[in-house]
C-alpha cells in the first residue's frame, strides 16, 4: 500500500525529470529518496535553517524549490527563515512535511508539531493542503509545482479509506439540518463514524485544502441547515481555524465547537499515535461524545 510520503516522493521524482525549474532541498531526512546525480537535489545536512535559506535563494534564481522534513524541523525550527527568506522576499516554495502532529510518538516531543498550521497562519499568502489519502497527494502536489505561490502540504501516516476530489473549496459528503461538521484531511473517516454512531442529522464537509479557507462554502452549508452550529475537527492544534469560521459567519448568529490537539495538554508519555488520539478525544469515542453534546445539547 502506498503511503502519502511515498506518493509525494514518486510525484516529485517524476516532475523533477520533466520540469527544469523544480529543485529539492532536504536536511538529511529522505535525502536518499531523490536522484543524487541531479544537481537540483540539494542536501544541506542537519541544518534546517540553512535548508530554508537555500530554498529562498533558489526561488530568487527562478527555480521552484520543494523543501521537505519532519514538521517540527520544517516549520518550527526554521520559522524565522520561512518568515524572512521566503515570505518577506515574496518568493514561492512548496514545503512538504511528514510526522503530522504525532505520527511517530516513539521519538518523543521533538518529532511532534501540532502547531504547524497555526504558525503558517501568522504569515500571509500561504496555501495549506492537508490530504486525507495518498491518492489526494499527487494532484495537490502537481498543481503546487506548477504555481509560484507559497504552499504547505501536511502529510500523515493516518488516512481515510478512500480519496475524494481535491482542490480549493470544501466538499459536501452528507446533508443534514442540525448543523455542520467540517472534517479536515485524515479526520474524515473518524468524523463519519462518530456522526453515524450518534445518528446525528448534520451536514459533513470535507477539506483537503484548509487555506485558503472556503468561507463561501461553509456559509452556504450553514444557511441550508436549521441551526447555525459548526463543529470543526482538525488533526492539529485545537481552534486553529476558529477565527476564520467566526469571520465567515460574522453576520449569522452561530455556535462553534473546535476539536483538535488540546492546547492545555502536554503529554509526556510516548505511547502510540492511537493513545494520543484518545487523550485528545480525536478517536471515534471522543468525537462521538463531542457530536452528542454539541448537536443535541
Amino acid at each position: 500500500m502506498t503511503t502519502m510520503r511515498q506518493a509525494f516522493i514518486k510525484t516529485v521524482n517524476e516532475e523533477i525529470e520533466n520540469d527544469p525549474r523544480i529543485a529539492v532541498v532536504t536536511a538529511v531526512i529522505s535525502s536518499n529518496e531523490f536522484p543524487q546525480e541531479n544537481e537540483r537535489v540539494v542536501d544541506v545536512g542537519i541544518r534546517e535553517q540553512t535548508m530554508v535559506g537555500v530554498a529562498g535563494g533558489l526561488a530568487l534564481a527562478g527555480l521552484r524549490p520543494v523543501v521537505h522534513s519532519y514538521a517540527p524541523f520544517l516549520v518550527e525550527r526554521p520559522y524565522e527563515q520561512i518568515k524572512l527568506d521566503i515570505g518577506h522576499q515574496d518568493v514561492g516554495a512548496v514545503f512538504v512535511s511528514i510526522g503530522a502532529s504525532y505520527d511517530d510518538p516513539v521519538w518523543g516531543r521533538t518529532h511532534q508539531s501540532p502547531g504547524d498550521v497555526a504558525l503558517f497562519d501568522t504569515l500571509p499568502g500561504w496555501t495549506v493542503h492537508v490530504p486525507g489519502h495518498p491518492d489526494e497527494v499527487t494532484p495537490l502536489l502537481r498543481q503546487a509545482l506548477k504555481d509560484d505561490n507559497r504552499v504547505y502540504v501536511r502529510l500523515s501516516l493516518h488516512e481515510n479509506s478512500q480519496a475524494y476530489p481535491v482542490g480549493e473549496g470544501f466538499t459536501a459528503l452528507r446533508h443534514g439540518k442540525r448543523g455542520v461538521v467540517l472534517a479536515v484531511g485524515p479526520m474524515l473517516d473518524r468524523v463519519l463514524k462518530a456522526v453515524d454512531s450518534e445518528n446525528a442529522d448534520v451536514t459533513v464537509l470535507y477539506a483537503a485544502t484548509i487555506r485558503p479557507f472556503d468561507s463561501d462554502g461553509l456559509r452556504k452549508a450553514v444557511e441550508e441547515t436549521d441551526h447555525a452550529d459548526v463543529m470543526v475537527v482538525e488533526p492539529y492544534l485545537e481552534g486553529t481555524s476558529s477565527h476564520l469560521i467566526s469571520e465567515a459567519l460574522q453576520l449569522i448568529p452561530h455556535r462553534v465547537r473546535c476539536i483538535g490537539v488540546k492546547r492545555h495538554a502536554e503529554l509526556r508519555n510516548y505511547g502510540t499515535a492511537e493513545d494520543h488520539d484518545a487523550a485528545h478525544d480525536l478517536d471515534v469515542v471522543g468525537l462521538g461524545s463531542a457530536v452528542r453534546s454539541f448537536f443535541r445539547g
